[in-house]
């Protein structure tokens, strides 16, 4: 029976069995990856002023840029920032919408742990209580005037995307498998396969061609069993939830690399089809994470410049 847990972050955890286990938290790994795919709500192709800071160090205050919110009202969300010593997080408004920011020297930042684990932690608690369009990690704008000529100019793109996105949050399901043990079973369940195994370990000499066609069958074979595992895990989570992207796989073991777009008020009943897919793959890994911003639903590329020509 799963069971919940905590994670050091005070993030929930879903687990079950030790061996095969679900689990529902943010390894240092799916940090880094929001970080990345945050980058689709960055301002793009931006030559004249407001311009996002991301080059060498320069001096003077500026503005990180974490999120954009639906906000009428300014809002301070206390010392939560980035930087050594918290900084104290606020919108900078206009009209409904609002950047949640903080001040910062205007330099570039690393991507460090520590670094990231801030960016996130202002997005995080935003978003407990607002829709939010995640920005990159990183993004700084030299003062506050800068940030309304963005809320501005892309005033409409935010609007569209804050409707959309109202109420949902993302979730991140990755599956993998034991990739020894999935040629095992197919050395046992597919006749050819285990007749060439069998060959190539019984025949003296020369096995080349034997090898050969073993390893293209196998290949094919784990290919569609892949396929037929992915196939059949979306097909259960889809119901659950708004929309549905697949990623690619990282490394050899993975298999699927899903994000799905949930509303919040169907987060349990997507939390029971998680479950249902962990009892009916007890030979998979399934790692289950969330809730994000919605990092891979979002895409908004803005070209402040144009705008500034159309005044």
């Amino acid at each position: 029976m799963p069971r919940r847990a905590k994670e050091p972050g005070g993030r929930a955890v879903m687990k079950t069995a030790p061996v095969r286990s679900i689990s529902r938290g943010r390894a240092a790994a799916d940090r880094r990856r929001a970080a990345a795919a945050a980058s689709s709500a960055t301002p793009s192709a931006v030559s004249r002023s407001p311009e996002p800071r991301a080059a060498a160090k320069t001096e003077g205050r500026g503005k990180y840029v974490y999120c954009i919110i639906h906000s009428p009202e300014p809002v301070r969300f206390g010392p939560i920032g980035i930087g050594a010593e918290p900084a104290e997080v606020h919108t900078v408004n206009f009209k409904e919408i609002a950047a949640v920011a903080s001040d910062t020297p205007i330099e570039t930042f690393d991507a460090t742990r520590e670094n990231v684990l801030a960016h996130e932690r202002v997005n995080e608690a935003v978003m407990r209580q607002h829709t939010v369009i995640p920005m990159s990690f990183g993004t700084v704008f030299k003062t506050s005037e800068d940030i309304v000529e963005l809320l501005r100019a892309a005033y409409d793109a935010f609007g569209d995307v804050l409707q959309k996105m109202e109420n949902k949050v993302e979730f991140g399901l990755k599956v993998l498998w034991d990739r020894d043990l999935v040629i095992r079973q197919i050395e046992n369940e597919d006749e050819d396969v285990r007749r060439l195994k069998d060959e190539i370990s019984s025949v003296r000499g020369s096995t080349y061609f034997a090898r050969m066609q073993y390893g293209r069958l196998v290949d094919a074979a784990l290919e569609t069993r892949s396929e037929r595992y992915v196939r059949e895990i979306f097909d259960l989570l889809r119901p659950a939830s708004v929309a549905s992207r697949a990623n690619k796989p990282i490394g050899d073991k993975m298999i699927m690399n899903g994000a799905f777009l949930v509303l919040r008020d169907l987060e349990p009943a997507f939390d029971a089809k998680v479950k249902e897919v962990g009892a009916r793959y007890e030979n998979l890994t399934i790692k289950y994470t969330g809730p994000w911003p919605p990092y891979n639903f979002v895409n908004i590329r803005l070209k402040l410049d144009r705008v500034k020509e159309a005044e």
